[in-house]
Order: structure tokens, then C-alpha cells, then sequence
């Protein structure tokens, strides 16, 4: 009985290591999808799925910086995409 026991444990954690890994591997490559994308890229997909983005000429570049990092904590974006979205925005 032990011994069934501790073989069903066995495949439990052979499995669930199995899945995290593939998770892991999984999100690498996202990331990396994620590094391509340019700053206009990433504006159109992050900035203007919840609302209408004005113009990249509506506001200073110090004006964009404060804009990027309050949207960065509402659409979820990491500090590289918030940068690139901003560099975008400031040309």
C-alpha cells in the first residue's frame, strides 16, 4: 500500500515539474516576441485597446513620461515596454 502510494506521489511531482518547466519555456518565448515588437507596435496594442490614444504630439516628452508611468501600472506593461512606448510617443 505504501509502495502505491509513494509511486503515485512520484508521478504527481514528475508531472507537475514537467508542466512548470513547459510553462517556463513558455513564457521566455513570449517575452522574446515581446522584445521585437517596436514602441508603436506595443502603443497599438497595449494603449489603444481600452481607450482612444491622443496624439504623440498632445503632450511634451516630460509630459509622456509622466503618462508612461501611470499607464504602466494600468495596462500591466514591464519598464521595457512602458520605455519603448514612451521613446515612440516623445519623437
Amino acid at each position: 500500500m505504501k509502495l502505491l502510494h509513494y509511486k503515485k506521489l512520484t508521478i504527481i511531482t514528475a508531472i507537475s515539474v514537467i508542466i512548470s518547466i513547459v510553462l517556463i519555456f513558455n513564457s521566455c518565448a513570449v517575452s522574446q516576441k515581446i522584445e521585437a515588437k517596436s514602441g508603436a507596435q506595443l502603443w497599438g496594442e497595449n494603449c489603444q485597446r481600452c481607450h482612444n490614444t491622443p496624439s504623440p504630439s498632445t503632450f511634451s516628452p516630460e509630459q509622456w513620461e509622466t503618462v508612461g508611468m501611470h499607464m504602466q501600472t494600468r495596462a500591466l506593461l514591464t519598464d521595457k515596454e512602458r520605455d519603448k512606448i514612451v521613446a515612440f510617443l516623445k519623437q
